[in-house]
């Protein structure tokens, strides 16, 4: 009679990048800790190879990113903008240190109003004009005095 150990050869492996060799394997389920501050910033993917009771494999491929360096904000220039004369800039950067102080100067970027607020204001300032151009008469008109 085989053992419970001999009839489950279930196993995981788990690459990073394009490794031949895995940096961690598993008996399934397995719950465990990536910890990125040992991975350099970019694009990365996880290689996760499972291997059935029976032999057959299954391969996922999982592409993430690093970022443990501070956020850079970058406002007044965009991915392969084509740009002449003197433009203004505005770059920001932040991290996510756990620390007891709150730094208020630099932790946000200023960013201009977007359009559609613009709009929404003068429409209501429109409708506000037009209303007083069609209703307001003088019988709407009472002095207290």
């Amino acid at each position: 009679m085989k053992t419970k150990m001999e009839e489950d050869k279930r196993i995981v492996k788990v690459f990073l990048d394009d490794e031949t060799q895995p940096f961690a394997e598993f008996a399934p389920p397995v719950k465990f800790v990536l910890d990125s501050t040992k991975i350099p910033d970019g694009k990365h993917k996880l290689k996760i190879v499972a291997k059935s009771s029976s032999g057959v494999e299954g391969i996922r491929i999982v592409p993430f990113e690093v970022r443990n360096g501070p956020e850079i904000s970058l406002v007044g220039l965009k991915d392969n903008e084509v740009i002449d004369t003197q433009n203004t800039i505005t770059i920001n950067a932040y991290g996510s240190e756990t620390n007891d102080s709150f730094v208020i100067r630099g932790s946000e970027t200023p960013k201009a109003i977007p359009a559609w607020v613009w709009m929404l204001v003068i429409a209501f300032i429109a409708f506000g004009l037009f209303y007083i151009v069609m209703y307001w008469t003088p019988e709407f008109y009472k002095s207290f005095f």
